[in-house]
């Protein structure tokens, strides 16, 4: 599992990505679709075409690094927004919302296992 430091930001981009693409390829999406900077530390996460595969890229500091995950069964969730005002295509996760993505969860709405109880 990844640890994701305080203050590191979690970019998920939206529509499906090239899987074939690797650390060169995935750095320039950040720079031109995502308008980024690949080497700010923050995890720019992209999904395959298929839902079962996604790849995060992060620059930890002495290097880019790349993490991958394939589902067995099941596809990741993932938004269908269109691109912002500003041409910008990603949604910020927290890192509860990422641990959900990557165990194939719906991270969008979790429901709580138990209620409540307000004091009245």
């Amino acid at each position: 599992m990844i640890t994701v430091p305080a203050g590191v930001r979690i970019h998920l981009a939206l529509g499906a990505t090239d899987m074939r693409k690797s650390f060169d390829g995935l750095g320039l999406m950040v720079q031109e679709v995502l308008r980024a900077d690949p080497f700010s530390g923050h995890l720019f996460v992209f999904r395959g075409r298929r839902a079962t595969t996604l790849k995060i890229l992060f620059h930890d500091g002495n290097g880019m690094c790349l993490f991958s995950k394939r589902l067995d069964q099941g596809a990741f969730t993932w938004p269908t927004m269109q691109p912002q005002a500003d041409g910008t295509a990603s949604v910020t996760l927290t890192p509860a919302q990422l641990s959900m993505l990557l165990e194939g969860l719906e991270w969008r709405a979790p429901v709580p296992t138990r209620r409540l109880m307000l004091a009245g």
